[in-house]
């Protein structure tokens, strides 16, 4: 959110951003991030779905403004002295939608009445856009990761059989699919922690002795799921001869003489799950 608002604020040229997330469970939106303000009066604000610009939008599902905040009778007006206290008048209220859910509002403000032309909405819309893109990508990665924690068994047939084999097809499906979506998150620190996530899905294993490059890595978690070299390419966003570039060097690199000798060797050696 914090790089959203700067984001907005160069993409618009509005002197003022502010935004949260919508609260889970709840129809109300806290403001946990200001770019620009003059004042503390709109942090932590628990702005109700309906109520005020911001209420509004998430109602709605889609972005308002409005040209005067206090004058303005398309909105009600429980936040008008928080608003008033930070000096802006005309507003806008970009809603953040991901699978038709409200997630959070951004917000940008002038501290004059003057009509905000669809150049500043468009460009306000286009950093929504962005947030909505890693909201998706990072409840993927969770949905993958809760997959695949097979349950635990017990019993006498508990870490063997078909249902022990299952569960680790599981986790090496969502091996291959967080590291293909790992290079689509533009934050490094989140790309970080999902290729660390990529490593908890690995047996506990001494460090590998051999060491793949990180595409060599990819390529060979998709082989390892199924994919064809095609396949592993539509997914990664490579070309398939890129693919089978990175996926002979893993094999020299591992003495493997085929595609399913590498997979062996690479999980003996820890590098896949």
């Amino acid at each position: 959110m914090r790089g959203a608002l700067a984001r907005l604020r160069r993409a618009t040229g509005l002197p003022v951003a502010f935004g949260g997330l919508v609260e889970p469970g709840r129809r109300r939106l806290r403001i946990s991030e200001l770019n620009g303000a003059a004042t503390p009066a709109l942090r932590g604000l628990a702005v109700t779905s309906g109520n005020g610009l911001g209420g509004k939008a998430v109602a709605l599902a889609r972005p308002c403004a409005v040209t005067d905040y206090s004058l303005s009778r398309q909105i009600s007006h429980e936040y008008d002295t928080a608003v008033a206290a930070e000096g802006l008048r005309s507003v806008l209220a970009i809603p953040v939608v991901v699978r038709r859910r409200v997630r959070g509002v951004l917000y940008g403000a002038l501290r004059t009445a003057q009509p905000l032309g669809d150049r500043t909405l468009n460009a306000a819309v286009d950093v929504a856009r962005d947030i909505e893109q890693t909201l998706a990508v990072e409840d993927e990665a969770r949905g993958l990761l809760a997959a695949a924690r097979p349950e635990p068994r017990t019993g006498p047939a508990a870490g063997s059989g078909a249902g022990a084999g299952a569960g680790w097809e599981q986790v090496r499906e969502a091996h291959a699919a967080l590291r293909a979506l790992a290079p689509r998150i533009a934050d490094p620190l989140l790309r970080a922690e999902l290729l660390q996530a990529c490593g908890l899905l690995t047996r506990g294993t001494p460090p590998p002795a051999v060491a793949l490059a990180p595409r060599e890595l990819d390529v060979l978690a998709c082989v390892a799921a199924g994919a064809t070299n095609a396949a592993a390419a539509e997914r990664l966003g490579l070309r398939p001869e890129t693919v089978k570039g990175y996926l002979g060097s893993a094999m020299r690199k591992l003495g493997a003489h085929t595609r399913g000798e590498a997979v062996v060797a690479a999980r003996r050696a820890g590098l896949l799950p």
